[in-house]
């Protein structure tokens, strides 16, 4: 059975460092990284130099769930904005 966790080297400042993590979140940091126009060594670049502790892997792990959970959280707010508005908007011309 293949493993679900897979290793790949990246340059981080400089230097070739090897990352382990599932297929998910390497796609999610794929993304991630297109969408503000980076290359993944960039973007984990970036993540390693505001890393405080732990190691690379679970750092990363955390950057892609919270990139999520906040472009969630601002899916749901502007959605929900626009419900208000709608409703503010109806109220307006009754």
């Amino acid at each position: 059975m293949k493993s679900p966790v897979v290793k790949r080297s990246v340059v981080v400042a400089g230097h070739k460092t090897s990352v382990s993590l599932e297929d998910a979140f390497w796609e999610g940091l794929k993304e991630i990284a297109g969408k503000r126009q980076k290359n993944l060594s960039e973007l984990v670049a970036e993540i390693d130099s505001q890393r405080q502790h732990g190691n690379l892997s679970s750092t990363i792990r955390l950057f892609v769930l919270d990139c999520y959970r906040t472009q969630r959280s601002e899916s749901e707010v502007g959605h929900n904005g626009a419900h208000e508005m709608t409703a503010h908007a109806a109220h307006a011309y009754s």
